[in-house]
């Protein structure tokens, strides 16, 4: 009810001063602000896809076999937040140079699954490894947390815009923050949960390296905060670019 009250009423003390004039409305942001405000979105839109790219892929690390003397098939895995994949892939498509087996986007035979640690609270066992599923479940969990802050500071710009108010930016900025920390933190803690699994068995000679899921999120993280940093100059009440000509304003004032 308080959202609603105060639009309400934001409305009607802006066309009370607006009706000596012949105006019901007057908005608060100028067409510059609001210019800026689109293209900080933009930004922040930019960050937001490819963290929901990131999260619903399962190429944040592949799991790579040592290639065997007179075999035709090496095996490869490959996993994200929420299910791996099994792949069968053929010696003559991997390159000669290359000791393992891989990368895991070579066509091949796949089988993927979800973890059953989400449904049955079991760990999952990869090329005789094991995972800890307190460490993958964390990592999921902060992704979509972050993913949600992400929607909400997208729903204040859209209300900054859309009712022509300013300080709505600064919460949308903070949501932005933390959702790109957030996003850095839930990469941290995958690789804490990647090297419990190399560690947890070395019987069979192993390989791993981080794919291109992690690079998007990586890139979202630096753009959601970078973003949010944009809405929080936006929202301060003199230009950011010449900040002494506010401070000059203030010592004018005074004297006066």
């Amino acid at each position: 009810m308080m959202w609603p009250n105060f639009f309400l009423q934001e409305e009607e003390r802006m066309g009370t001063r607006g009706r000596g004039s012949g105006a019901k409305r007057r908005k608060v942001l100028t067409d510059e602000q609001e210019g800026k405000i689109k293209l900080a979105f933009f930004v922040a839109i930019v960050g937001v896809t490819l963290t929901v790219l990131a999260v619903g892929t399962e190429f944040w690390v592949e799991l790579n076999t040592y290639k065997a003397n007179h075999t035709s098939i090496c095996e490869a895995a490959h996993y994200g937040l929420w299910k791996f994949c099994y792949k069968k892939l053929w010696v003559e498509d991997v390159e000669e140079k290359r000791g393992t087996c891989g990368p895991a986007e070579l066509p091949g035979e796949a089988n993927c699954s979800y973890f059953k640690f989400f449904t049955t609270g079991e760990n999952a066992h990869i090329f005789q490894r094991t995972t800890k599923k307190e460490l993958n479940i964390t990592a999921a969990v902060l992704s979509l947390l972050s993913i949600t802050l992400m929607a909400m500071g997208s729903l204040c710009i859209t209300m900054a815009l859309s009712k022509g108010v300013e300080f709505l930016l600064k919460p949308a900025s903070f949501f932005f923050i933390i959702s790109g920390v957030m996003v850095f933190v839930s990469l941290e803690i995958f690789r804490h949960s990647v090297r419990w699994l190399i560690t947890s068995n070395q019987s069979v000679p192993l390989e791993y390296e981080y794919s291109w899921s992690v690079v998007c999120a990586v890139a979202a993280g630096a753009i959601l905060i970078f973003g949010g940093g944009c809405f929080i100059l936006l929202s301060l009440p003199f230009s950011p670019r010449k900040p002494w000509e506010y401070c000059l304003k203030g010592q004018s004032g005074g004297t006066s």
